[in-house]
């Protein structure tokens, strides 16, 4: 929206979730060049991530890569790609950090119908390859850094 530059963070989400909010943002921002963002897209903008009042509590380090994701989509214009599913936390310099309830997410992301999900290569256990019951295409790529994730997510 139209307004001072930065980020505003309203609904359950906790301090870690809301740092993980800010990170995400100033990824973006310090890569703009690098992720094609159009010159001026921070200009005169505030953005706003709020997560509903019916939603779980968030406090835990996951979802860093995926609000990495929604604002790069977001200044540039190039959507995610339906079916992918992402977890796991984002430094600024862009590395992917391993995250908790690995199998779980995997799991529920699949019971959700993604075919893809993006999980930190550093995780020390969980499903590789496929979900329990999940089709020959299921795929978990394992990334590094969130520029993988995007060139992964992003139309």
């Amino acid at each position: 929206m139209d307004g001072e530059p930065g980020l505003h963070v309203t609904g359950q989400l906790g301090d870690v979730m809301s740092e993980s909010a800010q990170i995400a943002l100033s990824f973006v921002r310090a890569n703009a060049a690098e992720l094609e963002v159009p010159e001026g897209a921070f200009d005169h903008r505030r953005f706003h991530l709020h997560v509903p009042s019916g939603a779980v509590p968030k406090d835990g380090p996951s979802a860093g890569i995926t609000m990495t994701t929604a604002l790069a989509s977001l200044v540039t214009g190039r959507p995610v790609k339906p079916g992918v599913g992402m977890t796991g936390e984002v430094t600024l310099q862009g590395r992917v950090l391993p995250i908790g309830g690995l199998k779980q997410k995997v799991l529920a992301a699949h019971r959700a119908g993604l075919t893809d999900v993006v999980m930190p290569a550093e995780q020390r256990a969980g499903p590789r390859r496929r979900a329990r019951g999940g089709s020959r295409g299921d795929a978990f790529p394992p990334v590094h850094d969130v520029r993988e994730v995007l060139a992964i997510a992003l139309t």
